[in-house]
């Protein structure tokens, strides 16, 4: 009966949305390819540095940005190309980008000089961007909303799958062939999820009257978020010895800017935030705490490698087969977390997954080193399941009721909060590790001085997940919906649904 009753929900939803239900699987393929593609973008490109050093006879300082211009376009427009597809038509937009990050990776792969792979790469995090952003918000266009977390998980799954790929497959290849091939790997893979997204993807509905009349596009709104993000990038990523005038400028003008932002939005007449979204407070939470939680996870890619090669003595193929088991836990979690929160509610299974990386953290701080690897493995496996509950659960809560035409916005919104998370643990926990670990060159600290270090990140790292479990919490009393409940917030309490 039930059965019955889930086949023609998905049926009458196909039909609305102008997709045979058949293509659905196909067109679900293609963004989870999508995903694949921006976070194997991410991931396969730091394997080649040392590399890209020698063949184009540059230092660490200058190869480092063949990461940093993906990761900064990325972060400085993610939330620009969300409302643009929301405007335009997220198709033709997702289509656009796929085609991008394409060409991008052939130009990368033939690029004659360091500059041009440089720009090269920021084209294709701009490609990336537009892919990450909208494969999030398609999902309510091509399944039903009973298995909302479902997509979610495999597209989490898709992603973390990308992450962990990316080093192996990188190195495979630069040891097979060249590093130019570790970016014209991404062609093929582009042209697939391109015919994919083109044949099975469904149209955008047309712009009403009312849309068609009022402003297109926020450009003032978006040349601020831009420069602002870009700013607060550049302050955690520029001079890595330390934090000096120049970050302290930066974060200045970041702060300037954001403050700049919020009132253009609040007057804009076609904002690219709505305003409502300031007042939300479950959208907040959601948003704050995904912030924490990308912190927290990059402290594992920071603390990691020191820790497995400085504290427990492993050679560097063994910690490169330690630090795989993350991302495979999360590869592999991804699904099953969303079947779970389908199936258990999007709130309970946020506040679970959170209460997992608590406890792992946790864990992590308290082990003494005598345990090993296995000491270090087994409550790294705890925090990165927690994480892939987590993080499916609190994409779901925060899409559940989200206005069609808005999808993009919020999307953009919730990959940005990531993006900002994962910069700022970078700077921030790598920060925490060096000075607990008593040293301004961690490479020279002794395997006493790293095993604390990592102790006391790990302690900060559970504090700031706490922090998020309490967001998480007070805002469940405050608008009265039990982290218990199996179905979404109730559309009055939504910042994006209509009155």
């Amino acid at each position: 009966m039930n059965t019955d009753l889930t086949s023609a929900r998905g049926a009458e939803q196909t039909q609305q949305s102008g997709t045979r239900r058949p293509s659905a699987r196909w067109a679900l393929a293609g963004l989870a390819l999508s995903v694949l593609l921006s976070s194997l973008g991410t991931s396969i490109a730091n394997v080649a540095l040392p590399t890209l050093a020698d063949a184009f006879t540059a230092s660490f300082q200058s190869v480092q940005w063949v990461v940093l211009a993906y990761l900064l376009a990325i972060t400085t427009l993610i939330v620009s190309v969300g409302r643009l597809g929301d405007l335009m038509g997220r198709r033709r937009l997702l289509l656009a980008g796929i085609l991008l990050f394409s060409a991008a990776s052939v130009v990368c792969g033939l690029a004659p000089s360091l500059g041009v792979l440089i720009a090269a790469r920021a084209a294709q995090g701009l490609g990336a961007a537009v892919m990450m952003v909208l494969t999030m918000a398609f999902v309510g266009d091509t399944v039903p909303k009973e298995r909302t977390g479902s997509a979610m998980g495999l597209l989490a799954t898709m992603s973390a799958t990308g992450t962990a790929l990316g080093p192996s497959l990188g190195g495979a290849l630069i040891s097979g062939l060249d590093w130019r091939a570790v970016f014209l790997v991404n062609v093929p893979l582009g042209i697939v999820a391109l015919f994919l997204a083109h044949r099975h993807l469904p149209a955008g509905r047309p712009a009403s009257g009312a849309e068609r009349r009022r402003p297109r596009f926020d450009h003032l709104g978006t040349l601020l978020l831009a420069l602002t993000l870009g700013a607060y990038a550049l302050a955690m990523t520029t001079g890595r010895d330390g934090f000096g005038v120049l970050n302290a400028g930066l974060v200045a003008a970041a702060a300037l800017g954001a403050g700049l932002f919020v009132r253009v939005e609040r007057r804009a007449a076609s904002p690219l935030v709505q305003p409502a979204v300031f007042r939300d407070p479950g959208l907040g939470a959601s948003l704050a705490a995904s912030a924490l939680v990308s912190t927290v996870m990059m402290a594992t890619l920071v603390v990691g490698p020191f820790h497995l090669s400085r504290a427990l003595g492993l050679q560097a193929a063994a910690v490169g087969l330690v630090l795989s088991v993350g991302p495979l836990v999360a590869a592999l979690a991804g699904v099953p977390a969303g079947r779970i929160a389908d199936r258990f509610g999007a709130h309970r299974m946020t506040v679970a997954g959170l209460a997992a990386m608590a406890v792992g953290a946790l864990v992590l701080a308290a082990l003494p080193r005598s345990l090993g690897v296995l000491g270090y493995v087994c409550p790294l496996v705890v925090v990165t399941a927690g994480y892939a509950l987590f993080q499916t659960a609190n994409t779901t809560a925060a899409m559940a009721d989200v206005r069609p035409d808005r999808r993009g916005g919020v999307s953009g919104m919730l990959n940005l909060s990531r993006n900002l998370g994962l910069i700022t643990g970078a700077s921030v926990m790598g920060a925490v590790f060096a000075f607990a670990s008593g040293t301004s060159d961690i490479t020279a600290a002794g395997a006493g001085a790293v095993a604390t270090g990592t102790r006391v990140t790990f302690a900060v790292a559970a504090l700031l997940i706490v922090l998020a479990l309490g967001l998480v919490l007070a805002v469940s009393r405050r608008t009265k919906l039990p982290v218990t409940a199996v179905s979404p917030a109730p559309p009055s309490r939504r910042c994006c649904n209509p009155r």
